[in-house]
């Protein structure tokens, strides 16, 4: 058993061998970890704040702008890689203190984006969480990967939607164009394909980038994904 699992008696199961004869110990023994091509997993933090705590004053999301490949230049969410013996929280957290200086927050998870395509170093898995902040109460300092971080204006403009049936179930598709200004600096944008059902308990919600404006990859997508969840949309 590995060396970090300090109780691991739950993982014996009824304590009989398996179909090789082997017990657990000898199992684990003889794992080869290679066998399979795994991804790398990767974490995101969407820092929301609303001013005096309150959502309908507007809100604002903390970005960097990354100092490295890939999208150089570009703004993205704060994060980075898990490390083998770190919990998805915990580097969670790390990462956003690293980056941007921001620490003890409460944060939640948002969902997991595992789309192939995502990255060109490799496969990359992330999992976002996110979180909803006084902004006043945060000192923000750039640092690590970020060359720059700082706090924008978030805005969720309806383009078009349109109602069609698959699999037998109405669903909604939608164009939105999500905003991110910082107080009349720079402005960005994604434009992003919702897809959703409209009726049934599970909405099967998805969110895509079909274009962007120097927010990286598919950053554009998890951002408004965050923002329906602080709206409640």
């Amino acid at each position: 058993m590995p060396a970090f699992f300090k109780d691991y008696d739950k993982f014996y199961g009824t304590g009989q061998r398996n179909e090789q004869g082997k017990t657990l110990d000898e199992f684990l023994d003889s794992y080869d970890t290679s066998r399979y091509e795994t991804p790398s997993n990767t974490v995101d933090t969407l820092v929301f704040a609303g001013r005096d705590r309150d959502i309908k004053k507007g809100l604002r999301l903390l970005l960097i702008k990354r100092r490295n490949h890939p999208s150089i230049g570009y703004y993205a969410l704060p994060g980075g890689f898990v490390e083998m013996r770190e919990n998805l929280m915990d580097a969670a957290l790390r990462e956003l203190k690293e980056e941007t200086g921001v620490d003890n927050i409460e944060v939640e998870q948002l969902a997991t984006y595992g789309d192939y395509k995502r990255d060109p170093r490799t496969r990359i898995i992330t999992t976002a969480y996110v979180a909803y902040v006084n902004e006043d109460e945060l000192r923000v300092q750039a640092s690590d990967d970020a060359a720059y971080a700082g706090w924008f204006n978030v805005s969720d403009t309806l383009i078009s939607s349109d109602e069609y049936v698959q699999n037998g179930q109405k669903r909604i598709k939608e164009i939105h164009k999500l905003t991110l200004n910082e107080d009349g600096k720079e402005e960005i944008y994604a434009n992003v394909l919702v897809k959703y059902n409209k009726e049934g308990i599970l909405r099967n919600k998805t969110y895509e980038v079909v274009e962007s404006d120097k927010i990286a990859a598919d950053h554009g997508a998890i951002i408004l994904n965050g923002y329906h969840r602080i709206m409640g949309m």
